[in-house]
Order: structure tokens, then sequence, then C-alpha cells
């Protein structure tokens, strides 16, 4: 046991440093846009249908699960703004990092972790290339900036997959349902839950990157840093939503 927990802080440490020098290279030139756009379009382009029927999917069994048991009370108009509520503050935006965490966070982590053991990053820095800034700084920022975006997207198709559930069983239409759900719904649940999404996209992006940028034991260790990172980065997307949750009931007391 005290082994096991000897070595969780001396990683939480080392990775504490690498998050530390991508802030501070993060500020330096050079800047590689390319790069950058180039992974901001690989991260959310493919994981847009993912998230999206993950989404829909979602707000249809939660509306099919409450459904019958507020009509039973006689409450069946505070379905959309009871779900609306439940989808916006947290389980869209846990649900869709979850969701980049074992695509994108395994997907960062299997790459960077091949180029290790082949000994391309070894090459980029004999060549002049600085690997921290092309290889690190622009998936760490590119998922920091792609998964709120997604979060996003998941929100939205989420409460038409709800609204779909209504229309269909309550003979509420989409503009009803809709203005229902932003009567309730303000902007102080919105924003934390945005807020939130940054932090999930830059825990999955720094855990990806540096369980493959530190990878070892050759190939074998590639397929390990995937799983690694896909729990590790899972689990900091639970503790930082708890933290945020936290924050926000004080905040709300304040």
């Amino acid at each position: 046991m005290i082994k096991g927990l000897k070595k969780l802080f001396l990683n939480t440490g080392e990775m504490s440093h690498f998050a530390g020098r991508y802030f501070k290279e993060v500020i330096f030139s050079p800047y590689e846009f390319q790069e950058l756009l180039k992974q901001c379009y690989f991260i959310g382009n493919k994981s847009f249908t993912l998230v999206a029927t993950t989404g829909f999917i979602m707000g249809i069994v939660i509306t099919l699960q409450t459904r019958p048991t507020l009509v039973e009370f006689g409450a069946a108009s505070w379905i959309p703004s009871m779900v609306g509520i439940a989808i916006v503050r947290e389980i869209g935006p846990v649900i869709t990092a979850l969701i980049c965490a074992g695509k994108i966070g395994s997907g960062i982590g299997a790459e960077l972790a091949s180029m290790k053991v082949t000994e391309q990053i070894d090459a980029m820095e004999v060549s002049g290339t600085n690997p921290f800034k092309y290889l690190v700084i622009t998936r760490v920022t590119a998922t920091t900036l792609m998964v709120p975006t997604l979060v996003i997207i998941s929100d939205i198709i989420s409460l038409g997959g709800s609204a779909l559930v209504e229309s269909l069983k309550g003979g509420v239409t989409f503009q009803l349902y809709f203005s229902r759900v932003f009567e309730y719904l303000n902007f102080g649940d919105l924003l934390p839950s945005v807020i939130k999404s940054f932090f999930f996209g830059f825990a999955i992006g720094i855990v990806g990157c540096y369980k493959g940028y530190t990878s070892t034991k050759g190939t074998e260790g590639v397929g390990r840093t995937a799983n690694q990172a896909v729990v590790v980065s899972s689990m900091l997307v639970f503790i930082i939503d708890f933290i945020a949750v936290l924050v926000s009931d004080i905040f709300y007391e304040l």
C-alpha cells in the first residue's frame, strides 16, 4: 500500500511538472497554428458522430425514464425544464467528457507512445524541432478548445431527442418544449458547465500527452499507455466535476 501511494504521489508530481511546462511554453513562439487547426479538426470532427449519437440517445432515455413517474404525479409539464437543467448542468458535460476521455485520450496516448518507442520524438529533437511544442502544446490546446464545443453540441442534440419523445408521447411541439426549457434554464446554469468543460478538455489532453510522451517498455507500453490515459483522465473528470459542484454550491449560497 505504501509503495502504491508513493507511486501515486510520484506520478502526480511528474504530471504536474508536465502541465507546468505546458503553461510555460504555450505563451512563447514559435506557434504551431497549422498543427493546432489540424488537431482541432481531428478531435472535433472525428468525435462528432459518437458524441451526437450518444447525446441524442441520452436525451431520449432520460425522458422515457422520468416521464411515467412525473405523469403519475401530474407533473408532466415539468419534464422539459427538469430534463433541460439535468442535461445542461451535469449529465451532458460529464458524459461527453467521458466519451472524449475514451476516444481522444486513448488516441493521443497511443499516438505519442508509438512515436516515443519508434524514436520519432528523439529524431525531432535532433533535427532542431521542439517536439513538446509541436506534439503536446497543439494537442492539449486543441482538446481544451474542442471538448466544450462538443459538450454544447451534445446538450443541444440531447434536448432535441427529449423534445422528440415529448412530441410523440405528450403532443408537445418543439417550439413549446424549448420555450419551457429556456424559461427555467438561465445563464447561471450554462456558464459553470461550459467552464468546467474547459478543465475536462485540458485534463484529457494533458493526461494523454503525458502518458504518451513518457511511455516506456517498447511496443508493449503503447497499449498500457492508452489504457492508463483513459483511466486517469476519466478519474480526473469526476474529480474536477466534484470540485466544480462544490464551488457552484458555495457561489449560490453567497
